[in-house]
């Protein structure tokens, strides 16, 4: 939770982070001590209604996290919790995951985050991917970081061609660890008390 009083762009430079990712997959912790920079062509920022608006090819990138979208908008309330939304045709996150050498993607027409909850939502279109196969899409698709509930949704007016019309799943076979290579052969020697064998006559 970002303290009140922040003035806008602080806090939407705040928020920005948690927007897009806030449940993905344990995003990568060392992003948030990272700069947040963000592009677009016009920002408005109104630091009595606690508001920041970006608009026109918004990208903002922190550390591994980078958003793309068409119009940002982050709200703070009067507790000082933060939620945005994202529009565009898609929205689209990029993050690497902590720990792991693997990213997560995800893009909708709508994404939303409640800091308040704690929980995003991708509406419209909505998918999410990891680098090692994993992809999940559907209509509607939300993650509560408080409860790690996920949860994807069909859309039940969509044409039955339509991507939405029911939710996919592709979940991969995961690897077994084991030794990346074989191990030595083991180097045989005599026991020291038959250094010299017995020869029979």
């Amino acid at each position: 939770m970002t303290k009140p009083g922040s003035d806008a762009l602080g806090f939407a430079l705040a928020v920005v982070l948690a927007t897009a990712i806030a449940g993905s997959a344990r995003a990568e912790r060392a992003d948030r001590d990272r700069p947040v920079n963000i592009e677009s062509d016009r920002m408005n920022a109104d630091d009595a209604q606690k508001t920041a608006v970006f608009e026109g090819r918004v990208v903002l990138t922190q550390g591994t996290l980078m958003i793309r979208a068409d119009r940002l908008t982050v709200r703070q309330d009067s507790e000082g919790f933060h939620s945005a939304v994202a529009v565009g045709k898609p929205t689209s996150f990029r993050q690497k995951r902590e720990g792991l050498d693997e990213y997560i993607d995800g893009e909708a027409e709508r994404i939303e985050y409640d800091g308040r909850a704690d929980k995003v939502q991708l509406f419209n279109n909505a998918r999410v991917r990891r680098d090692s196969g994993d992809d999940v899409r559907g209509h509607y698709i939300s993650y509560d970081a408080k409860t790690e509930y996920f949860s994807v949704q069909s859309s039940k007016d969509a044409d039955a061609q339509s991507r939405d019309a029911r939710v996919r799943a592709v979940i991969m076979p995961k690897t077994k660890v084991g030794p990346t290579a074989p191990a030595a052969p083991l180097e045989l020697r005599p026991a020291p008390a038959i250094a010299k064998p017995r020869q029979d006559q």
